[in-house]
């Protein structure tokens, strides 16, 4: 017998898998300003459970500041600070994890409900835990990423910073492709569409100038040779190639990282219009070529955010909103590998 109420209860167990990646884009976003503004070394210690509540008193204040002068951040780069100058960075990571408490919240109560409502089938609880599993260790990871920069010199790990951002996008394309499988659910003699294996491709050259923007913010990359097309004076600057070994270079290189950051957008750019112009005129399903026309439109708005940041020396408003948009570009770029998928 048929349950006419599983499409009712996929869509809502999948709404609620996209309000948690709202929330996760949020967060990425919310963590790019928390960077650019150089507030994310504000809260020195990590209390999971009982750091919830913010400094209520003058006295917890000047305690939680007291703790923020022990750290290499204030003997280094903000000894002129006072109280009232710290509080204008704390608020901002303090939001910043206090988004990640509600993100567990919002994903825990929803699917102990669901799962209590028979929403969630016993096969498949373990997909969700793994979820949960991944947000958590998310956390641990951040705090990992701060613990970096409380050591001697007040900069946070490019390393580390890039594993935290990629670990966000990893957990926010799990709930998403799991959202999108309960909303659009493939036939049982449903087969790859001739393109899918193009759209993996350029969905995996999106990610990867994803990874590259992280070390160009890791090691604040953007700060140097603002023009545009070329580096300064030359379309290969010196000092590429410039430590030993050579593989360094792609990490801890300020020069090669944006070099390979560029010349990874402008390419994926390209590949994105020629993938546009001739997947037009190809026979896909409905679903999906408003993604195709969105997939150029936001590459557009991409390539101009970050020639715009570049070129403005990196504005906190602009770094931040080609964070976010890079996000709304891979999210588009996972949509059409799901819907080439199973046609």
């Amino acid at each position: 017998m048929i349950n006419d109420t599983r499409p009712a209860q996929n869509r809502a167990v999948a709404t609620w898998l996209l309000i948690c990646c709202g929330l996760v884009f949020a967060m990425v976003v919310l963590g790019g300003f928390t960077r650019l503004t150089g507030s994310g070394l504000s809260m020195v210690d990590w209390r999971p459970l009982m750091g919830i509540l913010p400094p209520l008193s003058d006295v917890e204040w000047q305690r939680v500041f007291e703790m923020y002068q022990q750290s290499p951040e204030f003997q280094k780069v903000n000894s002129n600070f006072g109280v009232e100058e710290f509080k204008s960075i704390f608020w901002l990571e303090y939001l910043h994890r206090l988004l990640g408490r509600t993100i567990g919240i919002v994903f825990l109560v929803p699917f102990i409900f669901f799962f209590a409502r028979g929403y969630i089938r016993p096969n498949e609880w373990a997909k969700y835990l793994l979820m949960f599993i991944l947000g958590g260790m998310q956390g641990v990871l951040g705090w990992y990423m701060v613990k970096s920069g409380l050591v001697d010199v007040p900069h946070v790990s490019q390393y580390r910073l890039t594993a935290h951002l990629v670990a966000a996008f990893i957990i926010y394309a799990y709930m998403f492709w799991v959202a999108m499988s309960l909303l659009f659910p493939a036939e049982e003699n449903a087969s790859k569409h001739p393109w899918y294996g193009k759209t993996l491709a350029l969905f995996l050259l999106v990610s990867t100038t994803v990874v590259s923007g992280g070390f160009v913010a890791g090691l604040k990359a953007g700060k140097i040779y603002n023009t545009f097309p070329m580096m300064g004076d030359h379309w290969f600057p010196p000092g590429l190639m410039a430590l030993e070994p050579f593989w360094r270079n792609f990490f801890d290189n300020m020069t090669t990282v944006q070099f390979d950051h560029r010349y990874l957008a402008i390419t994926t750019f390209v590949l994105i219009v020629v993938y546009w112009f001739k997947l037009r005129k190809t026979e896909i399903p409905a679903r999906a070529k408003p993604a195709v026309n969105a997939l150029l439109h936001t590459a557009v708005l991409q390539v101009a955010l970050g020639i715009a940041t570049l070129l403005l020396a990196v504005p906190v408003i602009l770094g931040a909103t080609h964070q976010g948009v890079a996000m709304i570009l891979f999210t588009v770029a996972l949509y059409l590998v799901h819907a080439l998928r199973r046609v």
